[in-house]
């Protein structure tokens, strides 16, 4: 299961893929984690779903890691007397608190108060994915009365989005709430939080995980953007979710934000995640279009550490065949003679701190001395990202005796995770390190790697020191 490329890929489950021989299916092609959609999986389900990939796997002995993305808010308009009506350009239209009476093509019930108290005069309301765009013109008394500016057919329970307009709800909604407790039970890797908005949404996910998964932040709302640091810092990984972003935002700004993003989260550490309609055309086709093998493409070049897969994997016709196009478009970018030049392009500069400093360090041993691996002991998983964020050209062997470290690791940009006890002394872990560098088939006798650690062992977050060991014949170390 040793991977050749950097880039992780992460496939979403369902109809077409929630048995558990597509699964190990899916992992032979390249997933690195499996995505569990809770818009669309009870908790019967999930619960189903990871006790298949455990069981998966338990018998390829490579950590798989598990991501549940919550639903998050779903605004939506109520319905309409006769299922839809037909919108124009120019019309006037109404969005309001009248439960009781059936939508017509002057109005509609608006279920969501929160709206209604938080839209101004001037706001945007994109309808059924940004098909149809309102302009607030009026607000009051229980109503939004709107100008129609893109028209089109309009039927029941069609999304609203708020491009313009910061809602008071948070992003948890009651589902979400008892579907992360769930998660949580189920010992997932990571959640996705969907309808961030203000660095607050995490700070409230956090306080109910407590260290026991991943927190990931969607970014797919305008008011993300701006507050894009913030969230960064707060979050343990942060997914680009492009589709509603570009549902949101004018379409030709995503690829900017996108770019901007990988760059942040590299800036500070963190793991990101491109999402949506990445391989879209290979949901009902064996092969992908040229633009969508360029797209994939670039997000790699970037230096992203995961691509995803969403209904190509979850419904599409050929799951196995779009993960296994990914992994072929990665390990083809990461051949190409321009990558490296590219990724160092990006490269930021280490923040003033011993770990930091260490990590950056490595990188430049290991490739100046060409040595044939990085091996980092990392107890909490910083070590191994503080390594991957410095995108080596050297693979990067994570160790660690915690399993949810070594899995939650498995979204991380190069890294090839491997549980081991932790080690007793210095000499322990050298000889620890070369024989699984050996084993795994990073390192043959007489090569030498490069070993980070911090000391006291098994100090998490103390990255402090690098040796540089032999690998004998018996696959043990020198230093």
């Amino acid at each position: 299961m040793r991977r050749i490329r950097r880039a992780k890929i992460l496939a979403t489950l369902g109809p077409a893929s929630h048995e558990e021989t597509m699964i190990e299916e899916l992992a032979k092609a390249g997933a690195d984690v499996f995505r569990i959609n809770m818009s669309h999986a009870s908790h019967e389900v999930l619960h189903q779903t990871v006790k298949r990939i455990r069981a998966v796997e338990a018998r390829l002995k490579h950590p798989i890691g598990i991501l549940a993305d919550l639903q998050g808010p779903k605004l939506r308009v109520w319905k309409f007397a006769e299922g839809s009506v037909n919108l124009v350009a120019g019309q006037s239209f109404t969005l309001d608190s009248e439960e009781n009476d059936q939508g017509n093509a002057q109005r509609v019930y608006l279920p969501h108060p929160e709206i209604i108290e938080s839209v101004s005069v001037g706001d945007r309301l994109l309808l059924d994915d940004g098909k149809l765009q309102l302009k607030a013109t009026k607000v009051g008394n229980g109503a939004i009365e709107t100008e129609v500016i893109y028209g089109g057919k309009l039927s029941d329970k069609k999304g609203v989005s708020l491009p313009d307009t910061l809602l008071p709800t948070g992003a948890l909604t009651e589902k979400d709430h008892a579907d992360l407790l769930e998660a949580l039970k189920a010992e997932v890797d990571w959640v996705a939080l969907s309808f961030v908005q203000r660095p607050e949404d995490i700070i409230d996910v956090r306080k109910i995980v407590q260290g026991r998964a991943g927190v990931m932040a969607k970014i797919e709302k305008p008011q993300a953007i701006e507050r894009l640091e913030e969230i960064v810092k707060l979050s343990d990984a942060i997914m680009v979710a492009r589709g509603d972003l570009g549902v949101e935002l004018p379409l030709e700004q995503v690829p900017g934000l996108q770019k901007r993003m990988i760059r942040m989260c590299r800036r500070f550490g963190k793991p990101v995640i491109v999402a949506t309609q990445m391989l879209e055309s290979m949901i009902t086709a064996p092969v992908p279009t040229r633009a969508e093998v360029s797209d994939v493409s670039i997000a790699v070049f970037e230096g992203a550490d995961a691509v995803m897969l969403s209904a190509e994997s979850a419904s599409g016709q050929y799951p196995v065949e779009a993960v296994s196009t990914m992994a072929k478009v990665a390990v083809a970018v990461e051949s190409d003679a321009n990558y490296n030049n590219i990724i160092r392009a990006a490269q930021t500069e280490p923040e003033a701190t011993a770990a930091d400093a260490i990590s950056a360090a490595t990188r430049q041993v290991a490739e100046t001395l060409d040595l044939a691996a990085i091996v980092t002991y990392t107890a909490s998983g910083s070590t191994g990202i503080r390594a991957a964020r410095e995108r080596p050209n050297k693979p990067i062997i994570a160790l660690s005796p915690n399993l949810r470290t070594i899995r939650r690791l498995s979204v991380v940009w190069g890294i090839h995770c491997v549980q081991t006890e932790d080690a007793v002394s210095l000499e322990d872990m050298v000889d620890r390190a070369c024989v699984i560098a050996y084993q795994e088939g990073f390192a043959r006798p007489g090569d030498r790697i490069a070993i980070t650690a911090g000391v006291p062992l098994g100090t998490p977050g103390a990255t402090n020191m690098l040796r540089i060991a032999f690998v004998r014949q018996d696959g043990a170390g020198s230093s």
